[in-house]
């Protein structure tokens, strides 16, 4: 059973992040993209890390999300005009880069096999019993991997400041 609704959470991600790209309104990407967002959550609570799931609902789904919607108001991207793909030759990039990422995909399901991406049954919990859940998840994040997640904040205001750049900008 829990195999089952993992898929079916699984396939309903998947659909709504397709539904997030493939929307022409940017507040219904927005919308399909919090949808998304809660069933990784569900996704993770059935992995037993129920601190990520936590988290991916406080801050993807609720802080991150207010932040696009703010942006998305704030740019006036609700009224319609031309499309970001400039004729033919965007669709081919589009299509070729689809494609790199397709094969992407399909090389790395080929050269890792499934067995080396299960725990063993438990793994998560015992860990999370023997450390504590905010531990687990703090210390590799902020020993192993704190650049990248120092890049990613700088990242993340580099985008507000732009944002507020070009909403201040006259056309």
């Amino acid at each position: 059973m829990v195999t089952f609704v993992f898929w079916l959470f699984a396939g309903v991600a998947i659909l709504s992040a397709f539904l997030c790209i493939t929307r022409r309104s940017p507040v219904a990407s927005a919308l399909w993209l919090v949808c998304t967002f809660f069933n990784l959550a569900a996704l993770f609570v059935l992995l037993d890390a129920h601190f990520i799931a936590a988290v991916q609902v406080l801050v993807y789904a609720g802080a991150i999300m207010v932040l696009f919607l703010f942006v998305i108001m704030l740019l006036n991207l609700g009224r319609k005009g031309p499309g970001d793909m400039k004729g033919a030759w965007g669709r081919v990039v589009a299509v070729v880069a689809g494609a790199v990422l397709a094969g992407e995909l399909i090389v790395l399901r080929l050269a890792v096999p499934p067995a080396a991406l299960r725990l063993p049954p438990g793994a998560i919990a015992g860990e999370t019993r023997a450390r504590g859940a905010v531990q687990a998840v703090a210390e590799p994040l902020f020993q192993a991997y704190l650049v990248p997640f120092e890049v990613a904040s700088l990242m993340l205001l580099a985008a507000i400041v732009g944002a507020v750049v070009l909403a201040k900008r006259r056309v």
